[in-house]
């Protein structure tokens, strides 16, 4: 719930939003990236201005090949600060006229992280108010 609030509040801050999935072949995700894509769908059809994508590589040259003039991360505490600060460093110094934007998570989801979702269901726990609709049809398939 956490993404599609950055989400739906990122949507008013520019014409087009394009949502980038990022293949991590490092992380273990619980889905891959096309069917993270298609739960994100579902949920932002509601936004006309949404676009998401998958991709591979760095975050930074997606971003420019698309024409973003800035990324959005979200921050739900101090810890999520120092490591999106150097992150977006690293980016500046890659790509120093692309800008970050940090919004701040709204209150009721900010204890919110996918390996709480992921326990949660793993032990047969309610994740509906964890987790939009078509992501809950999702993990609860697997």
């Amino acid at each position: 719930m956490g993404h599609i609030d950055i989400i739906e509040r990122a949507s008013h801050l520019c014409d087009r939003l394009v949502v980038a999935v990022g293949v991590n072949s490092e992380k273990n995700a619980f889905m891959p990236p096309t069917e993270r894509r298609d739960a994100l769908v579902e949920c932002t059809q509601h936004l006309p201005n949404v676009d998401v994508e998958v991709f591979s590589g760095l975050l930074v040259t997606f971003a420019k090949q698309r024409g973003c003039q800035f990324i959005v991360r979200g921050l739900r505490a101090i810890s999520d600060f120092d490591y999106e600060f150097r992150v977006s460093m690293a980016n500046r110094s890659l790509e120093p006229d692309l800008e970050t934007v940090f919004l701040l998570t709204r209150e009721e989801y900010s204890f919110l992280a996918s390996s709480v979702v992921r326990e949660v269901a793993g032990l047969g726990g309610p994740i509906e108010k964890f987790v939009p609709e078509p992501v809950r049809r999702r993990i609860q398939a697997r």
